[in-house]
């Protein structure tokens, strides 16, 4: 099994930024690791993963340019560097972690990853 603990959500106003930290145990073998995020009243949705091997990376076009991914592998921990933050940003943000790394085509797809977080509250809001 893989544990997965986030940190770093609240509250911040439109511009701001905030980085997520999510923190990983456990010793079930994973190849990628990141961020998908629900809206109230939406489906959830991948926001940015990151490969454990070479560091590549998905975002999603709604985020890109504005939210930077990035692994320590030896400390065992991903995070999501967030700026420009607006409201539509708001959700609650899940850290997730995967068996297989998917291509451009498919990597959002809640269902093929393996292991979740219990999420933290991101709140855009002036």
């Amino acid at each position: 099994q893989v544990q997965l603990v986030e940190s770093g959500g609240g509250l911040v106003q439109p511009g701001g930024s905030l980085q997520l930290s999510c923190a990983v145990s456990g010793v079930h073998p994973y190849s990628v690791i990141g961020w998908f995020r629900q809206a109230p009243g939406k489906e959830r949705e991948g926001v940015s993963v990151i490969s454990i091997s070479d560091g590549r990376e998905h975002y999603s076009d709604s985020v890109k340019g504005r939210f930077t991914i990035s692994r320590d592998n030896a400390k065992k921990k991903v995070s999501l560097q967030m700026t420009s933050l607006n409201p539509e940003d708001t959700a609650v943000y899940y850290c997730t972690a995967g068996i297989n790394w998917y291509g451009r085509a498919s990597w959002s797809r809640e269902r093929l990853y393996d292991f979740w977080g219990q999420g933290t509250q991101v709140t855009v809001s002036s």
